[in-house]
């Protein structure tokens, strides 16, 4: 995919820790707004797990290689995602005055130090003068992307009929386990209604889902089918199924993977038993149902779709900056 990144000084940074999930929602923002931008990699060392309270506006936590990357010229805007990229940013403000946008809380101390702070409604925020509240998190799924990945996945998914019905499945989560029973649970409906439907199954896992799991959906999804099964190497089709799919199902525990789904322009049907994902996940899906944008699993009797709008927090978050900052 092209981006704006480039080489040398540009007006935007982006801040990537170790974290996939914020890198991937800063450069979605940095994409989105269009202008040059260059990654900023940050590494940790052992006081990365002090507080930020301790840690300030600082460089403390990071590596050398990764303190030596943070010099002039500067930007203007440093885009950032998650708490421990909080000090991190202040502490670019204080060399050069660059403008700070933060997805998600930094947390205290210093809220007040980020110009804008992009914040789910799921988390609840506080209302400030510098708080964004956007629904969802931001991400890499663009139309344009879409078009580009259904290039690339049409002829290989050409030989299966459709509809084509994705299923995107996450897992345990730290508190909530993803028992082989609540996998078979998921493997059923979904197989009757695809049988309905009269057309395929794409399947993608993640590292959550585990391989007891993975193998008792496979023994449940009827073909004609598509099997991406998380380790087993290849081309990773994901983005492909948000790219093609006539439906999409997709488990609630990854605030991600809802609102990557809910970018692309299938109807999108998430499935979360209740009491199984966290309370901020299940507000985020009482959000997107009532936005038009998902509908739940549950009580579904086939894939029709409906007219929806396509979820775009990146994009939301873009035009503020526009506005307030730029």
């Amino acid at each position: 995919m092209m981006t704006n990144e480039i080489k040398g000084a540009a007006p935007v940074w982006v801040l990537a820790d170790d974290r996939a999930g914020n890198v991937s929602q800063g450069l979605g923002v940095a994409e989105t707004l269009g202008l040059p931008f260059q990654v900023k990699t940050l590494r940790y060392g052992k006081l990365a797990c002090l507080p930020n309270a301790l840690r300030g506006g600082s460089l403390l936590g990071l590596d050398a290689a990764s303190r030596a990357g943070l010099a002039a010229p500067w930007p203007r805007l440093v885009i950032a995602a998650g708490r421990r990229t909080a000090p991190v940013a202040r502490w670019i403000k204080r060399q050069c005055g660059a403008r700070l946008v933060q997805i998600m809380d930094p947390g205290f101390p210093g809220r007040a130090g980020f110009d804008l702070i992009a914040s789910p409604a799921h988390d609840r925020p506080r209302a400030n003068g510098n708080i964004l509240e956007i629904v969802g998190a931001p991400h890499r799924v663009t139309p344009a992307r879409l078009a580009a990945e259904a290039e690339i996945w049409t002829p290989r998914f050409a030989h299966l009929p459709r509809p084509w019905v994705a299923v995107i499945v996450g897992g345990a989560t730290r508190k909530r386990p993803f028992p082989v029973e609540m996998a078979q649970v998921l493997g059923r409906r979904v197989a009757e209604l695809a049988s309905e439907a009269g057309g395929s199954v794409l399947l993608t896992t993640s590292r959550r889902t585990g391989p007891e799991q993975e193998r008792a959906l496979a023994e449940l999804l009827p073909e004609p089918r598509w099997l991406h099964l998380f380790g087993q190497g290849g081309d990773n089709p994901y983005f492909g199924f948000l790219a093609l799919a006539d439906a999409i199902v997709v488990t609630g525990d990854s605030v991600s993977m809802c609102c990557e789904a809910a970018a692309s322009a299938a109807p999108v049907f998430l499935w979360a038993p209740e009491g199984w994902v966290a309370a901020k996940h299940a507000r985020l899906h009482q959000s997107l149902y009532g936005l038009g944008v998902a509908r739940p699993l549950d009580g579904v009797t086939s894939f029709q779709a409906w007219e929806r709008p396509r979820l775009d927090a990146a994009g939301d978050i873009a035009q503020a900056i526009r506005e307030r900052l730029l």
